[in-house]
């Protein structure tokens, strides 16, 4: 994954406001107590951080993986 691919997923997950307020100010516990945003810029791959959002709220497991990948062109 990535971060574009990140960045669409959230927005498609959670909407491009509420999604912007989760990468920012949601502390992910399973990244070290960092934000999403933090842990990105800090190096961690964009999938686990991806995946730690998912798990801190809940997303349910259908929807995680795939998720940001672009439309086929056809």
């Amino acid at each position: 994954m990535r971060k574009s691919e990140f960045r669409r997923a959230v927005d498609d997950e959670f909407g491009e406001a509420y999604g912007r307020v989760v990468t920012r100010d949601l502390v992910l516990t399973s990244l070290g107590d960092e934000t999403a945003d933090e842990a990105l810029r800090g190096g961690v791959p964009p999938r686990e951080v991806w995946l730690a959002l998912c798990e801190a709220e809940g997303v349910p497991v259908a929807r995680r993986h795939g998720a940001g990948l672009p439309e086929p062109r056809r």
